[in-house]
Order: C-alpha cells, then sequence, then structure tokens
C-alpha cells in the first residue's frame, strides 16, 4: 500500500536562515601563502605554477621547487580509485560502484584509504574524483570512473570523497572541468551547453566539490562553446571562482593546454605536465614564456601572484607542510614502491564491492544459494587474464574477469580474486559438484550446463580512456551490447540449464532483452568493476552472507535509442536533449526502462510508511553572498521530510530510501522528478527506523538565465519517496 499525506505551511522566514559564517579553513592556509608570496622570486613564481615536462620527474606530474621556501616538487598522480603507475597499492572499486552503494559512509572511506596510500607514498595531488564525464551518453568511455548520471548523487559522492581524501592529508582535485562527456574527439570537440543545462546537471557535482574544500580541480580537454576550457574565463573565473567561490587552484589536463598568456589570464593556474608527451619545445607554454609575459605586461604580475597563492593555499589547507613523506616510487619503472601502503584496505575493498552489487532479477528466491548440488560456472569473466591481471598496458584489455575499466584511471592489482577462485574456496569443504568452463564458446557454455544444476555465467561490457583501443573500441564503446558476444553465450546456456543465473562486469548499463528474453535465466547480478576484492565480494551476495543492497546509479533502458544519446563523430556537441538525460528523459517522455535509475532488489523486503513533509521556505532569488560553494544561503536547510522503513522479510538487510522532488507547474519546463536525498540504512528482520531527509534551498531552485540566480518558485512541489525512482512509495507535496 502507499501512503500519500500534504503539509501545506505557509512562509515568511525560511528556518535555515544564514547564521554568522564560521571562518574557513581557507583564511589561515592563505595567511601563510601570501607570507611565502613576499619571498619567492618571479621565476620560483613561474616554477611552481609549470610543470617539470612529462617524465621529468617521478609521478605524472611534477613542479619546479623553489629555494627560498621550503616548499617541494609537487608530486601529482593519478587516480581516481588508486595510484597509478606505482605498487602495492590498494585496487578499490571504480567509482561507478561506489555511487551504486549510495552509502555515504563507505564512500568517505574509500576515499580517506586512497588518501592515505597517496599520502604515504608521497604523492601531495591525487588526480580524483570525477563527476565529469557526468554520464549523459550511456557509451561514454569514462563513464565509470564518476559515480552517477545524475548530478545530485554524483555531488554527494564527490563531496564525501573530497573530505575522506583530504582529511587523510592529500589534496584532491574535481574532475573534468567541465562537460568532457565523450572520448571521441575529445581534444577538439566543442561541447555546447545553455546556461541552465550547465547548472542544473553538469555543474551541479562541482558545488559540492567546491563545498567541501576540494584543493584543485582539472580543466578538461573539449572546448565549451567554442572556446577551449583550459582558457574559458567564463568557465574558469567566472562560474567557478566567482559564482563558486573556489579557493583552490585549476590545472590543465595533460597536454590540454593551448597558449601562454590566453590560458593565464582566462584562469589557468597550473600547467600540466609543463610539454606534451614528447617534450617537444613548442609545447611549453609556460616556465620562461609565462615569465616573459609577466615582464612585457602581457600577463600581470597579480595574475601570477594569484596562481600562486592559490597553490601554496592548498598545500597548507591539507597540511602538507608538516612532515610530509618523500616521494616513493617512479613512475617509469616497474621497480615496487620502497613502502606498502596497503595496510587492511583490501577488506574495505570488499565492503564496497560487495555493498555495490545490484540484484536485477531473482525468479522464485533462485538467490541466494543454499548447497546446489552441482554448479557450472562458465565464461572467461569467471577468471584471471591467464597472462595476469596486469598483462595490459592501463588495463587495455578485456582478458579475464573485469575489474576496472581502461585509461590512466586505473592501477596495477597488487592480487586480483576471480569469480571462480572465490566459488571454488566458498564450496572447497561441500559436496557441491564444480564444472566449468572458462572460455566465451557458447557450445562448450551449454555442454558445462548441461552437467549442473544451476549454471552461473559471466558477461562483459568494458570502456575506456580514448588513447588506447581495445577490440574496435576507441574508448567510448561501439554500443551497449555484451562484449564477447555474450548474448549468444547466455542464451545457450540457459537453453540448456533451466536454472541459469547471469553476472555482469560493466563499465554501466547494457541492453539485456536478448538474456531476459530466456525463461530459464532466473536470476541476474551486476557487480560493475569490483576491484581487487571482485570475487570475494560477488560470493558474500551469491550465498547470502550479505543481502544484496546495491542500486543502479544509472538507468538501464530496453533499447540504446531509448537514451536518444550516442557519443558524436563530428566536431561539435550541441547538448540538444538539455536536462533530459538518463531517467530525466525517460521520465519526461514516458519511456518504460528496464530498469529504472535507483532500482536494485534485495533478500528481504521492506515497507514505507507516515510520510511526514517539514518546509518553511521563501520564494524568490538566492541573495547571499558568495562563500566557499557558492551563495551563503544556497545551502540553507529549509525543512525535513521523513519516512518509516520497516524489514518486513526474514533475514537482515539494507535498504536506500530515496527523496524526489517535482518543481511546480511556474517553474519552467523541468523533469518531472529529481533526486534530492537518500539514505540508506541497515534493518533486522522486524525492525523500523524513521529515515530523515534534510532539504536545502538549492534542492528545489531552478536556475534562472536571466536573473542568474538560483528560484525558488511559488506553488505547489511534489514529494515522492520510494525505493526506487519508479517505485515511489508515499506521495505528498508542500506549497510555497
Amino acid at each position: 500500500m502507499r501512503y500519500s499525506i500534504t503539509f501545506v505551511i505557509a512562509s515568511t522566514t525560511a528556518v535555515g536562515a544564514t547564521l554568522t559564517q564560521a571562518p574557513s579553513p581557507w583564511d589561515d592556509a592563505y595567511q601563510k601563502a601570501n607570507a611565502d608570496l613576499k619571498i619567492l622570486t618571479i621565476e620560483e613564481k613561474v616554477g611552481i605554477v609549470t610543470g617539470v615536462k612529462w617524465e621529468g620527474g617521478p609521478c605524472v606530474g611534477n613542479t619546479y621547487a623553489p629555494n627560498s621556501i621550503p616548499y617541494p616538487s609537487l608530486c601529482l598522480q593519478d587516480g581516481p580509485l588508486s595510484l597509478r603507475f606505482t605498487n602495492p597499492v590498494t585496487v578499490f572499486p571504480a567509482g561507478i560502484n561506489a555511487g551504486a552503494t549510495w552509502d555515504r559512509d563507505l564512500i568517505r572511506a574509500r576515499g580517506a584509504a586512497t588518501g592515505e596510500e597517496a599520502k604515504a607514498l608521497g604523492v601531495h595531488v591525487q588526480l580524483g574524483p570525477v563527476a565529469g564525464p557526468l554520464g549523459k551518453i550511456p557509451t561514454g568511455g569514462r563513464n565509470w570512473e564518476g559515480f552517477s548520471s545524475d548530478p545530485y548523487l554524483s555531488g554527494i559522492a564527490m563531496a564525501e570523497t573530497i573530505l575522506g581524501m583530504q582529511s587523510s592529508g592529500v589534496q584532491a582535485c574535481a574532475k573534468h572541468f567541465i562537460l568532457n562527456e565523450q572520448e571521441h574527439n575529445r581534444e577538439t570537440i566543442s561541447s555546447n551547453v545553455d546556461d541552465r543545462t550547465m547548472h542544473e546537471l553538469y555543474l551541479w557535482p562541482f558545488y559540492d566539490a567546491v563545498k567541501a574544500n576540494a584543493a584543485s580541480f582539472m580543466c578538461s580537454y573539449n572546448k565549451i562553446n567554442g572556446t577551449w576550457a583550459c582558457e574559458n574565463g567564463e568557465i574558469l573565473n567566472n562560474l567557478l571562482k566567482t559564482q563558486l567561490g573556489f579557493r583552490g587552484y585549476v590545472m590543465s589536463d595533460w597536454v590540454a593546454q593551448h597558449s601562454t598568456v590566453e590560458s593565464a589570464n582566462s584562469g589557468l593556474d597550473m600547467a600540466m605536465p609543463g610539454s606534451d608527451f614528447s617534450n617537444t619545445p613548442g609545447s611549453i607554454y609556460w616556465g620562461e614564456n609565462l615569465a616573459a609575459a609577466v615582464h612585457n605586461g602581457l600577463v600581470s604580475q597579480e595574475r601570477l601572484d594569484d596562481m600562486v597563492t592559490r597553490i601554496l593555499a592548498s598545500w597548507y589547507l591539507v597540511g602538507q607542510d608538516q612532515y610530509y613523506p618523500s616521494v616513493a616510487f617512479s613512475s617509469w619503472n616497474d621497480a615496487a614502491a620502497s613502502v606498502n601502503v596497503t595496510g587492511d584496505h583490501g577488506h574495505l575493498a570488499k565492503t564496497i564491492a560487495r555493498d555495490s552489487v545490484v540484484l536485477l532479477k531473482n525468479v522464485n528466491n533462485t538467490l541466494p544459494l543454499r548447497n546446489p548440488g552441482s554448479l557450472a560456472i562458465i565464461g572467461s569473466d569467471s577468471i584471471v587474464n591467464p597472462n595476469g591481471p596486469n598483462a595490459c598496458f592501463d588495463r587495455g584489455c578485456n582478458i579475464g574477469t573485469l575489474a576496472q575499466g581502461w585509461g590512466s584511471g586505473t592501477a596495477e592489482y597488487p592480487y586480483l580474486v576471480a569469480p571462480l577462485d572465490a566459488i571454488q574456496a566458498r564450496l572447497s569443504n561441500s559436496e557441491t559438484k564444480m564444472v566449468t568452463s572458462i572460455t566465451d564458446d557458447a557450445s562448450s557454455g551449454a555442454e558445462a550446463a548441461t552437467s549442473a544444476q544451476t549454471a552461473i555465467v559471466f558477461i562483459t561490457a568494458d570502456s575506456g580512456e580514448g588513447y588506447l583501443t581495445v577490440e574496435g573500441n576507441v574508448g567510448d564503446r561501439n554500443n551497449l551490447d555484451p562484449w564477447h558476444d555474450g548474448n549468444a553465450l547466455v542464451q545457450a546456456v540457459a537453453r540448456a540449464n533451466t536454472n541459469t543465473i547471469v553476472v555482469i562486469h560493466s563499465v554501466g548499463p547494457i541492453i539485456l532483452e536478448t538474456i531476459l528474453a530466456e525463461p530459464n535465466v532466473v536470476a541476474v547480478v551486476w557487480a560493475g568493476l569490483p576491484g581487487q576484492e571482485s570475487g570475494n565480494a560477488l560470493a558474500e551476495v551469491l550465498f547470502g552472507d550479505s543481502s544484496p543492497s546495491g542500486k543502479l546509479p544509472y538507468t538501464i533502458a530496453k533499447s540504446e535509442d531509448d537514451y536518444g544519446l550516442t557519443w558524436l563523430s563530428g566536431a561539435i556537441d550541441d547538448f540538444a536533449e538539455g536536462l533530459f538525460i538518463d531517467y530525466r528523459r525517460f521520465d519526461y517522455h514516458n519511456i518504460t526502462p528496464r530498469y529504472e535509475f535507483g532500482f536494485g532488489l534485495s533478500y528481504t523486503t521492506f515497507h514505507y510508511s507516515i510520510l511526514q513533509v517539514r518546509i518553511d521556505v521563501k520564494c524568490g532569488p538566492t541573495t547571499g553572498k558568495v562563500v566557499v560553494g557558492g551563495a551563503s544561503d544556497l545551502f540553507d536547510i529549509i525543512g525535513t521530510i521523513s519516512a518509516s522503513i520497516q524489514n518486513t522479510g526474514r533475514v537482515s538487510g539494507a535498504e536506500v530510501s530515496q527523496l524526489y522532488i517535482g518543481l511546480p507547474n511556474s517553474a519552467p519546463v523541468t523533469p518531472p522528478k529529481q533526486l534530492r536525498g537518500f539514505q540508506k540504512i541497515d534493518l533486522a528482520p522486524g525492525e523500523s527506523r524513521v529515515v530523515a531527509f534534510d532539504l536545502t534551498r538549492r534542492d528545489i531552485s531552478y536556475w534562472d538565465v536571466g536573473q542568474q540566480s538560483w528560484i525558488v518558485s511559488r506553488g505547489t512541489f511534489k514529494v515522492y519517496v520510494g525505493s526506487s525512482s519508479r517505485d515511489i512509495r508515499l506521495t505528498g507535496s508542500f506549497d510555497v
């Protein structure tokens, strides 16, 4: 049963009226940076903002160290899920899996652990987390590095990751800023977007990154409305540094700088890596060239000082002036780092991987597996690459089990537990007969399936960064089909075994219609890109040690055409879809998805009741002065929406309750509902808890292009609380 309740509260004063702002941690950092600035020579200042050229230091990015102050050559290193080009490090589940947990605590812990490893290795700046690409194109090559195609979920994950990383003492780098939504032609394409779409979708998670005090941002390769992102003053100076109040520094993506003077005057603060990848003299835009531009008055001394101050302040912000370790590795040889930084992080990696598993289908409680008499494990994705988990440069192949995508956002596995390894270990003391077919050959898979009561078939879909082409996919996927003819493999197995379970390791959505058309496919599990503990995490879910609690961070369509978007081969992407990507598009155009955004089954059931809506806010624009994160009243708490959740099943489980808000008719054309809150809670059988969603002013606002402000409309707002974007259990409303 669904319950509905409406509270209408006339408002004159916001309950979250802005209080006196606490001192910003940036203030003390800037004071220290300004003191240093008085000592530095112009040559030293230029060195602080300029990379030492590709492979000029031990890290993928390094700056020149000044002599007059105790400030090091800064070490910048990929990436968003671990540390590239060094070992041993913990290979955590990808960002898309972290998003699929919908668990703030786990996401922050992941950030803290990666930051701890980065600091111990002497890395000053860890190049992550990722909110661009946001994932508007479902085949986008680097979507898996980010958290979700929804800006709210992505923003929460960005903030939690940054808070975790910087609590460990490493500088976070929010990237790629902005509108870098495909790998094809990423160095030349112009992403042309309207102002409202920019603010409400693509800029939204970066607001959260700034508010979390991200030390640095990375501007992207593409053009924005015709101008390179790394020399786009509207993006860097106006949006980021003025509207969002960003006090850190902006670095270029590697070789994304195109000029000396224009990039400096448009808001770029650090040139990375300082040259192109061949170190040709004409690719060095800063260094001596920047010094000459300052001497000639083409770049002001104040602009150079601003660059340096921002970089030094970020160094002070996270306490890197106190006993920071030296760099303990070299990116350019295969030798292990001089310290082992992994600690007990494998346990955390397994927990994140386990809690990101999304159960899509489970007919007649096929899962969890109890005591199968015989079990067939089928597919090359069930084993580790026979040549070793790190056999392919930057993971640029899809051989063996898939646990990362490919590109600069990857890392070397210290070990990789494949599904077959974990399942065999799990059943080693049982009487279960194991049958295997560890290739993707359909006839071999069918033969194995006929010999077992239950068959588990593993399929994949991979993608990555565009400098590598894998099986004909130039970064972005060519389509949303399973790789290695996974549809045919599943068909063959399902027609040989009436109890077929499909496990998917993929970078994002795949079209499942061919698979789901097989009546013997009784369970489908999405395991994403689970990192080094892949098999162990999956086994805990398959055998019922833990009830699956992941939820989809994107929509799975019935047809690729339903998304309305694919990567473009031309020079311009006009972003003509505007606000209507992923579930926003499906809801607005009344398209039925196969599995909607926020969907995920459990081994138990949950009942929702007692919706309460308490909102008190004035309509109109934000009026607060700009602080770190935007206008000071933008994040004011304007009220709370709550509901009671009960576990009505027989086993413990975690539920992700989700809040969606629909704007009133007085607002411009907008998606019918948008995610504006979520809570993940663990419940024992029969246990009930109240979940509360605090709403901010931003959560119920739209961006008004004419007023250049966030506006709260007058009218009736719709409230939806449920288990997914389509499984709405409670509805209500409030008036403003």
